[in-house]
């Protein structure tokens, strides 16, 4: 889309390919249409090429090269090295190139010279998704009193395909109820659509299953209400999605550090949910399968690449250039794997217990919760307020 505008602003002839039509079976072929693209762009300057994906090319040569043989990748990439920046210079000729494995690339094609300027494009903020969503919703007959900046704020990690997913999405859920607008429960149906899944009406459940699903998602509720950093509770749901039996749905805040308490916050609020299972049934299921995973990605976060944990100290294992992934050898010995190890479990375990402990001492409030899911399968943040309060902490308001 970038390159779609520049080109427009430009007004000059654009050639836009992608990394993979270069590569091709037959010796030569890429190194020659590389050639051939150069040579059509120069007959036409001022003109801009936009090479998608160019990672398909732009690989980093020479370290992998396990088949021994004469590399067709290699040879256009130094055939686009050359057109580039080399004897014979391309005047007016422009290149703009996209891919989301900048890490990989080769360092000659990074330089100076060749691409002067990386633009890192990250995910939409709230104000900009407020923009995305007014340029999506131009085509759908809406309601006049919906609010851009409202379903901004609804979709935060949302990048501007998905945006676009959304506003399609609501106008076929409208469609479907035979409205003649779109109105703001379209909308929030589809970010759950997006989201979660489709709901699956069908799916046999039986009522101790029910029950069970119920109690998880109430103790994900509960635990979350009771701590400071956990991110706001939206609603709760036992209706089956995707592959989910239920879900709690959370606003995340934007944050751009985040400290250790965070983080401790959210896993204990993960663990929420086979804390409660525990607590009333005493015995665990195997519904907690997405959560253990998520608090586990996150406690060896914690420990091994953002330096987190006191034993291991202030060291990173992470690799930002990417080139690590082929290395067979771990950056650490054999003792060291053992104490990660150790933290891990720790961090994990200790978050376990504290979820444990928090939903003992509200016992009655999680089982009331547990019954009102049950009986309405949808409950939002006013019924939580009903049964626990006003949140200790008050609402955490965020800049925008």
């Amino acid at each position: 889309l970038l390159a779609k505008a520049v080109a427009g602003e430009a007004k000059v002839p654009f050639f836009s390919l992608s990394g993979s039509d270069f590569v091709e079976m037959f010796v030569g072929v890429g190194a020659s249409r590389v050639r051939d693209l150069f040579k059509q762009a120069k007959d036409k300057s001022p003109a801009i090429i936009f090479i998608d994906e160019i990672d398909a090319v732009g690989r980093a040569r020479g370290k992998n090269n396990f088949s021994g043989s004469n590399d067709e990748r290699e040879n256009t990439l130094n055939q686009l090295l050359t057109e580039m920046d080399g004897f014979g210079t391309n005047t007016h000729v422009i290149v703009l190139a996209a891919t989301n494995r900048a890490d990989i690339l080769d360092k000659a094609l990074m330089r100076a010279g060749r691409f002067d300027r990386q633009i890192y494009v990250d995910l939409p903020d709230i104000r900009e998704r407020k923009e995305i969503f007014e340029v999506h919703l131009t085509p759908l007959k809406k309601a006049d009193d919906l609010d851009t900046e409202f379903l901004a704020k609804q979709t935060p990690g949302f990048s501007g395909a998905d945006i676009a997913n959304v506003c399609n999405e609501a106008a076929l859920i409208a469609a479907r109820k035979n409205k003649t607008q779109v109105e703001r429960q379209d909308f929030l149906d589809a970010v759950d659509r997006i989201v979660g899944g489709l709901e699956k009406k069908n799916k046999i459940v039986t009522p101790e299953e029910k029950r069970a699903i119920a109690v998880h998602e109430a103790g994900h509720a509960t635990v979350s209400w009771m701590l400071e950093h956990a991110a706001p509770l939206i609603k709760v749901t036992i209706v089956p999605r995707g592959q989910s039996l239920g879900a709690a749905w959370y606003l995340p805040e934007e944050r751009l550090i985040v400290r250790p308490n965070q983080m401790l916050d959210e896993m204990c609020a993960t663990m929420g949910g086979r804390a409660a299972e525990e607590v009333v049934f005493d015995t665990i299921s195997t519904g907690a399968l997405s959560d253990l995973e998520k608090v586990t990605r996150q406690a060896r976060a914690m420990v091994t690449i953002y330096g987190l944990n006191d034993k291991i100290g202030n060291i990173t294992y992470y690799d930002s250039s990417g080139q690590s992934e082929y290395n067979f050898s771990k950056p650490y010995s054999e003792e060291t794997a053992v104490l990660i190890d150790k933290e891990i479990s720790a961090l994990v375990e200790g978050q376990y217990k504290r979820a444990i402990q928090l939903l003992k001492e509200n016992k009655e409030k999680l089982l009331q919760l547990a019954d009102i899911l049950i009986e309405k399968e949808v409950i939002f943040k006013d019924d939580l307020e009903a049964i626990f309060g006003k949140r200790p902490f008050g609402e955490i308001h965020t800049l925008t």
